[in-house]
């Protein structure tokens, strides 16, 4: 069984392409981070004070649920893969995070965004995860080969 396992939330698709060839590169399981409620455009409408994924960036408290758990308990790295909304994680990577035991574990984050880098290291994720070993996280190019995608990892030393 692979002791490492790469997690994503994805609202538009490019974070899912992004965490499949990170997997593929590393030779790790794959697991999707699902809202039991799927984000519509509508959600994602950043502009309208009124949707959903605003009314989630202004109160911190929300934590929306999880389609499925996900066991992290197999594993001894977890990669955490979202995209970058207000130069943070969306909420649902929280729940993600609160949700799981990660004594002993090491966390990486990798967020995709095509402007912003504040936010794709993870600190601000520090404690949803507290008692996890967390590594530097970073942002990927939503077109990072699977080579330089490696090529981190291994930096990393994991």
């Amino acid at each position: 069984m692979a002791t490492t396992l790469v997690t994503y939330f994805s609202a538009t698709g490019t974070t899912k392409r992004v965490a499949e060839r990170l997997a593929k590169a590393i030779g790790a399981d794959l697991v999707e981070i699902e809202p039991a409620e799927p984000y519509t455009a509508a959600d994602l409408n950043w502009r309208d004070d009124a949707s959903r994924s605003t009314r989630e960036h202004r109160d911190r408290s929300i934590r929306p649920a999880l389609k499925t758990p996900i066991d992290v308990s197999g594993y001894d790295t977890i990669f955490v893969g979202y995209p970058l909304w207000w130069e943070t994680a969306p909420r649902v990577v929280r729940t993600f995070l609160e949700s799981q035991d990660f004594t002993g574990k090491a966390i990486v984050t990798f967020a995709t965004s095509s402007t912003s880098v504040r936010g794709a290291d993870g600190t601000q994720l520090h404690d949803s995860a507290p008692s996890a070993d967390w590594k530097p996280g970073k942002r990927v190019a939503s077109n990072e080969s699977e080579a330089s995608l490696a090529a981190w990892v291994t930096s990393l030393g994991l």
